[in-house]
């Protein structure tokens, strides 16, 4: 395939794409996957970040990414303006993408980040050229566990307030604004995410120490977001922020549905649920003392035998040089 091909094949994708601000992004699995695949291959144990395109789908101001490719990218970390990323490439990619997949377009594009950079502003037009309303994903490929929150922060770009049009053409006045961005799967990919968590899964632990584990994990998230939303709350009631209806009716159904501390209820509940994981542990440790029990006592029966059929096979053989010896004649002078 030339370039023009790939070119016209870009120039008709972007006219498909709905030209609305987007609100929010949803990421599938496979995107974090690759690019988490991206930055090992090329940037490991380094400070350069990889660069990839998003592909996927945009319906009412909602960016459906489902899949992503790398391209290759070089940027002067001394200097944020200057840097290189193979459109070529990126072009030829796409074409053969959208073969496979004629629905997935252009959507925008990720970075390991971990932050934005300098020269984020001038990538991002450059992606204009294959879709009006790109997306920037920054993706957090060293995410750990113990952060509790989602590796992804989705950004589009904006004017800034009370910028001409002149000014808004260019590059230095572009802004970046923070939307809603979330991790979702279909039913075919959770069911491949939890094969793979169930291979990386450490088989030295026990089941009742993976149950603790997840329980603890779960326990610090909700405090770490607890703790948001009290910031939020007070910083609100302080003149701060403004208030914002959508996150207040979230918190009114927080506590709609919390249950009532006072009365125990939570603690009843933490109990009975801890209580069935004890009793199934405790029934698998006595299953287990009594098969190693039953297997000494067959190793044992099996030692006696053995040992018993040698002693008697002994006996046999003594009894017999016994019998040929007095049999022999006896030489008489």
């Amino acid at each position: 395939m030339t370039s023009t091909d790939a070119s016209e094949s870009v120039g008709e994708s972007i006219g498909s794409v709905q030209k609305t601000v987007p609100h929010r992004v949803i990421v599938h699995p496979l995107v974090l996957l690759s690019s988490v695949d991206h930055y090992y291959r090329v940037s490991k144990d380094t400070k350069k970040r990889v660069v990839g395109v998003l592909l996927g789908e945009v319906r009412k101001g909602v960016v459906d990414i489902t899949n992503s490719f790398a391209v290759p990218f070089e940027e002067d970390e001394g200097s944020g303006g200057i840097w290189f990323l193979d459109h070529n490439f990126c072009e030829n990619m796409f074409a053969m993408f959208k073969k496979v997949n004629a629905r997935e377009n252009i959507v925008g594009w990720y970075s390991s980040g971990p932050r934005l950079r300098a020269a984020d502003a001038s990538i991002h037009e450059l992606f204009r050229r294959y879709t009006p309303q790109p997306v920037l994903v920054i993706i957090d490929v060293t995410a750990k566990e113990q952060h509790h929150e989602i590796p992804t922060k989705a950004y589009v770009a904006v004017p800034p307030a009370g910028s001409d049009r002149a000014a808004a053409n260019s590059d230095a006045a572009v802004a970046f604004q923070h939307v809603s961005a979330e991790i979702g799967a279909l039913e075919a990919e959770e069911v491949g995410v939890e094969h793979l968590l169930r291979d990386v899964k450490d088989t030295a632990q026990s089941s009742l120490a993976q149950h603790v584990r997840a329980k603890l994990s779960s326990l610090n998230a909700l405090e770490s977001h607890l703790r948001e939303a009290l910031q939020y709350a007070e910083r609100v009631a302080a003149g701060q922020l403004p208030p914002n209806s959508e996150i207040l009716a979230l918190l009114q159904d927080v506590f709609n549905v919390a249950p009532l501390a006072a009365a125990g209820s939570v603690a009843v509940k933490g109990n009975d649920a801890m209580l069935a994981i004890y009793l199934s542990a405790l029934l698998r440790s006595t299953v287990a003392l009594h098969s190693l029990i039953n297997n000494k006592l067959e190793y044992r029966l099996d030692s006696e035998q053995a040992a018993g059929t040698t002693d008697a096979k002994d006996a046999k053989h003594e009894t017999s040089n016994d019998t040929k010896d007095a049999s022999k004649p006896t030489d008489v002078k």
